[in-house]
């Protein structure tokens, strides 16, 4: 005796779109990370040589007394200069501008010190097998900001725009913390002083120029960090905040995991990001 299984076609039809659904999802994905490789390529062989390639403490003598104990605090006399980051990410973001919908997220970035650039590739969770791709990026002077759903269809794609490129070099310079060599004199930041806990840092990358005052805690770290205005769209500037803490010594630094950023309105601070860094490495100048 034998016996067949007949499934009812609800089933079927699930089984098939979930199977669809699948393939569209590993084809959006292969071909997303073929796109963040060239593009990677890109960005490193752009990268210029680094001088000096060790920190003396000399350097910041003249420097605002809070910026002195924040050196003092997170380098060694002698840390070799960062020429390259790579760091694995995950926690919440919220896309939406009024209501608390936070959803889940992991990501790669990459960072390089020179020429000055980053690519954060992420994939935020909208619903299950449903991941909106997002690559937020500066390199070679130019700010990108692409958005796709599965990698396949185009959310937002936003080039080289001054108001954009000024946000993603702004991104740069905040998110030092973590590279936190590239914030010294010699790396072509100018400090100048606000109060004995806070202070004003300075960039210049080409036709961009970015300002940033650094809040420093009673431990001498970087607490928080403000900029003064940055467009959250192409005709909208606010002002942008955000908090670093959880430091962690790594490779002889003193640096954060812990980060969250958001826009001021006037009625207070909206977040929009609280990330996590789960795994970070370094390349130094050699």
């Amino acid at each position: 005796m034998s016996y067949s299984l007949k499934l009812p076609p609800i089933v079927i039809i699930i089984i098939l779109i979930v199977a669809l659904l699948w393939i569209i999802t590993m084809y959006g994905s292969d071909r997303w990370r073929s796109e963040t490789d060239k593009l990677r390529v890109k960005m490193t062989n752009g990268q210029q040589p680094i001088h000096p390639k060790t920190y003396d403490s000399r350097e910041i003598v003249d420097l605002p007394e809070p910026v002195q104990r924040y050196f003092k605090t997170v380098l060694q006399n002698g840390q070799a200069i960062i020429a390259k980051v790579e760091l694995l990410q995950k926690g919440q973001f919220n896309m939406n501008e009024k209501l608390d919908k936070w959803n889940k997220f992991t990501a790669t970035q990459l960072v390089v010190t020179h020429q000055l650039g980053f690519d954060w590739d992420a994939r935020i969770q909208m619903a299950p097998l449903l991941n909106a791709f997002v690559h937020d990026t500066y390199l070679l002077g130019a700010g990108n900001l692409h958005a796709s759903l599965l990698g396949l269809f185009t959310l937002a794609n936003m080039h080289d725009a001054p108001e954009l490129n000024k946000g993603e070099l702004l991104r740069f310079f905040a998110e030092a913390a973590w590279y936190p060599t590239s914030l010294l004199p010699s790396q072509g930041v100018s400090w100048e002083a606000i109060n004995d806990r806070s202070a004003l840092a300075t960039l210049t990358d080409g036709k961009t120029t970015a300002s940033v005052v650094f809040q420093f805690n009673a431990e001498g770290v970087i607490a928080s960090m403000r900029a003064e205005e940055r467009y959250r769209d192409k005709t909208t500037a606010m002002p942008w905040s955000g908090r670093f803490g959880e430091y962690s010594l790594e490779s002889g630094m003193l640096i954060p995991l812990y980060g969250e950023i958001g826009w001021e309105y006037p009625e207070g601070l909206r977040l929009y990001f609280k990330g996590k860094i789960t795994k970070i490495s370094y390349e130094f100048a050699s």
